[in-house]
């Protein structure tokens, strides 16, 4: 059976209907779009933020602390820092203290996690309405994260980073911790980083001693210090507290009550009424020079922000001493203002302790108007003149065998181009290293430089901590201190102590030792001491040095009985003038000078440095026993003739025989012979030639001058002038009117040179003898009116090997010849007692 396909039919297909457009559909459709486009987003910047967040690092949670300094007697002075902060713990916050803060900055901070999602939505709603932000919703732990690990910008990323790090911090801290991290680091003006630190500076309390309404008003302020600055804008600080104090009464931390009581008290502040004006801090120049030398050491990061505990060796009583000595105008030339507004001249001052190094003051300047400004004790170079003439002359030479007693002549002389000159025109002649010394005689000083050699006497110098010394110094007017650059009072001081340390230098120091924020010791500077030269040389320095203080050029700076020993110094036309000087306990050094050095007319070294320094070594030694200076063995005191520079001997003049230290074994050995005498007659008055005219005519033995010898005395060389005050019609004679005599004429006994006793003064008349009348023939006969030798200046003498025959005692009226037979050294003294002489 075959089938046949089927037929087609045709239909005519039927019209699509057309689906209406679901607004509600696409509506949706759009919205789950937008939001897993939101979502996405949202979520890549979460996840971007939460990629970028900070490391938590717990130590950028460890607040900028100040770095506090001691005195020598560990009590605090002041504290140094970027951010004034002093940290409390939180046990020693008050409730009231705490509820404040809590009360206005976040009252639910013991409930949630780190962030406060109904403070969240609470400050959404406010701001809605407000149209701004109005209220912030950030917690007392984000606001912490934000100032530990974040940047200030205010994005969307930042503010994702701070919930992050907010929750991760909760989880790692308690509650307690935050909060004393929170008001230790939070910022209240004026300069106060802390919760303590704005409780001292606000209301000079600490935090434990404030009140409800003292506590309002520091609560208020981390929002914006500026705006709510109570010194600047007292209104707006007061209605900020009573916002505070209807707070913690809205949240029942105090009654309302309470707050309308607290609101009812005026704000009183500190300083009120200084416009916070910050106080300056103490001993500006000592705690300037320490936080130097810690910057140089640490560097700034660590002494600004880094909780330093630095112990030093300030003396508090002495450099309040020093500074008011430094502030004193009569201690200064007459001054004037310049054109930075200084009192010029300007000065500085150090105290050390010798035996330690220690920096006991210091003080770089008359006034001190900025932090770490211009220190001169410190950083001034200052040409030191003649108070460098220890240093770099003396000291030298008798480490290489001269000692106090060592004869240089004084004169005129020439190096070269070179002509020393001594400040007062005079020459001398020859005289030891003591009088050279006491009376800063220039020329001696170049000569000794010469004689020991200058690369020698540098060398020297940079043992006792002169650095400043170069190539261009190396010349003979740097035994006047002539450097090219100069010497710091610091420096100064430190050379000095040398001497005064039985010439062991000790690198002078103003910090003990530096601790760490949490008590550990990083440091400790302990004193680099060296021998800078033998005890003996210390020893013979310091006893010239006391001569300058007792008859010489430092006289105003004597202490009386206490032993002082110093040198002054004045450099050209007064531009700089000093005094450097020490007893057994102390060295002190003293400059003044304009910081652009101008002359100075009429002041020297002695004059006003010597004055300062006295007012404040006498006050700083006021209860210290009263002891000299120790003496080592292997000195010895030698009688040396100033005329020959050797062991004096028997016919050496007295008032030329000098008895001065030497280091045993280094004195001169050779006894002087140098001398003759000869018998001349000589006017009673005049001391000079007698003439036919004299009245009083006596014969009197001199030395006899020679080439070798022209320098000293002239009244112990044989006369070379006739009388000048006698004559034809003028004969002058000294009459004795002691009234024992009843009426009697005596001539008068008058000592002359080399001599003491005679008639008192007030007892002897000058009378003129007129034409015809006659002198008496006898002289004054009272025994204590009788004319005698003096005794040698120092009767510790080391005798050369000559036989001592005594003599008689001179009778009135007679003269004894100088005395040929041998005579010890302990006898030096003419023989010539006489009567009558000027």
């Amino acid at each position: 059976m075959t089938l046949e396909p089927s037929k087609p039919v045709n239909k005519k297909p039927k019209p699509k209907k057309r689906r209406k457009l679901n607004l509600f559909r696409l509506f949706l459709f759009l919205v789950i779009v937008a939001g897993l486009l939101l979502v996405g987003a949202v979520s890549g910047i979460v996840l971007a933020s939460i990629k970028d967040v900070p490391a938590f690092d717990p130590k950028a949670l460890e607040p900028n602390l100040p770095t506090y300094i001691y005195d020598i007697n560990k009590n605090p002075v002041t504290k140094i820092y970027v951010e004034n902060r002093e940290p409390i713990k939180i046990q020693d916050v008050p409730n009231l203290v705490k509820n404040a803060f809590l009360a206005i900055e976040d009252v639910r901070f013991y409930d949630h996690k780190g962030i406060d999602l109904r403070r969240i939505i609470g400050a959404a709603i406010v701001d809605i309405k407000e149209g701004r932000a109005a209220q912030g919703a950030s917690t007392i732990t984000q606001q912490l994260v934000k100032k530990a690990f974040l940047n200030p910008d205010k994005n969307i990323k930042r503010k994702i980073q701070e919930v992050v790090l907010a929750i991760k911090l909760e989880r790692e801290y308690t509650k307690d911790q935050i909060l004393e991290m929170y008001l230790n680091r939070i910022y209240f003006g004026h300069g106060a980083y802390g919760l303590q630190s704005a409780a001292q500076i606000y209301f000079n309390k600490d935090v434990k001693e404030l009140t409800l309404d003292e506590a309002a008003v520091l609560a208020g302020l981390p929002q914006a210090p500026s705006a709510y600055d109570p010194y600047r804008n007292p209104e707006a600080a007061l209605k900020r507290r009573n916002v505070v104090l209807d707070m913690m009464a809205k949240y029942d931390f105090i009654s309302q009550a309470q707050a309308e009581e607290a609101k009812n008290k005026a704000i009183t502040l500190k300083n009120s009424g200084e416009d916070g004006k910050k106080e300056e801090y103490p001993h500006p120049y000592f705690v300037d020079y320490v936080t130097d030398v810690l910057l140089e050491k640490y560097g700034e990061n660590k002494v600004f922000k880094g909780g330093l505990k630095v112990y030093t060796t300030m003396d508090p009583k002495i450099q309040t001493i020093a500074e008011q000595a430094m502030a004193n105008p009569n201690n200064f030339p007459r001054s004037k203002t310049d054109k930075n507004g200084l009192k010029q001249p300007e000065g500085a001052l150090v105290i050390l302790d010798p035996h330690t190094g220690y920096i006991k003051a210091l003080v770089g300047g008359r006034e001190h108007s900025q932090k770490l400004q211009f220190n001169r004790a410190t950083d001034a170079k200052r040409q030191p003149g003649s108070a460098f003439k220890p240093i770099i002359a003396y000291a030298p030479a008798i480490e290489k065998g001269a000692g106090a007693g060592t004869v240089v002549v004084d004169e005129p002389v020439t190096f070269g181009k070179y002509k020393p000159e001594n400040s007062d025109g005079k020459y001398r002649g020859p005289i030891t290293l003591r009088e050279a010394v006491t009376h800063s005689v220039n020329v001696v000083a170049v000569k000794v430089l010469k004689d020991t050699g200058i690369t020698n006497a540098v060398k020297f110098a940079k043992k006792l901590g002169i650095t400043s010394l170069t190539q261009e110094d190396e010349n003979l007017a740097l035994a006047l201190g002539g450097l090219h650059y100069g010497v710091t009072p610091l420096e100064l001081a430190g050379a000095y102590g040398a001497f005064a340390n039985k010439g062991i230098y000790i690198q002078p120091t103003a910090i003990i030792k530096v601790e760490d924020r949490y008590g550990k010791v990083i440091d400790e500077f302990k004193p680099r001491k060296r021998i800078a030269m033998k005890d003996t040389t210390a020893y013979i320095i310091t006893d010239m040095l006391k001569s300058v203080v007792q008859r010489g050029t430092g006289t105003r700076a004597s202490l009386g009985k206490r032993p002082v020993a110093g040198k002054t110094g004045t450099t050209n036309q007064g531009k700089d003038i000093w005094f450097a000087g020490y007893t057994p306990e102390l060295v002190g050094v003293v400059w003044m000078g304009h910081d652009d050095p101008k002359p100075m007319p009429r002041t020297y070294g002695g004059t006003y440095p010597a004055k300062l320094w006295k007012e404040v070594m006498s006050k700083a030694l006021k209860d210290r026993e009263i002891k000299d200076f120790d003496k080592p063995a292997g000195l010895v005191k030698v009688a040396i003739c100033t005329l020959s520079g050797k062991r004096a001997g028997k016919n050496c003049p007295q008032s030329e025989i000098r008895s001065d230290w030497f280091v045993r074994g280094t004195a001169p050995s050779k006894i002087c012979n140098d001398h003759t005498y000869v018998s001349v007659e000589v006017c009673a008055d005049s001391g000079l030639l007698a003439t036919e005219y004299c009245p009083n005519k006596i014969t009197r033995s001199f030395l006899k001058r020679d080439k070798e010898h022209t320098y000293s005395s002239s009244d112990i060389y044989v006369p070379t002038q006739t009388c000048n005050i006698h004559g034809p019609n003028n004969r002058v004679i000294s009459i004795c009117t002691d009234p024992s005599h009843g009426g009697t004429r005596y001539l008068a006994n008058i000592p002359g040179p080399g001599e003491t006793g005679g008639c008192p003064p007030e007892y002897v008349v000058k009378e003129t003898l007129g034409a015809g009348e006659t002198a008496p023939l006898e002289h004054c006969p009272i025994p204590e009116h009788q004319v005698y030798p003096k005794s040698p200046d120092n009767p510790e003498i080391i005798q050369p090997e000559i036989n001592q025959k005594p003599e008689k005692p001179a009778k009135p009226g007679k003269v004894n010849l100088p005395a040929q037979p041998e005579i010890t050294t302990q006898n030096y003294q003419e023989k010539d007692k006489r009567k009558g002489l000027p």
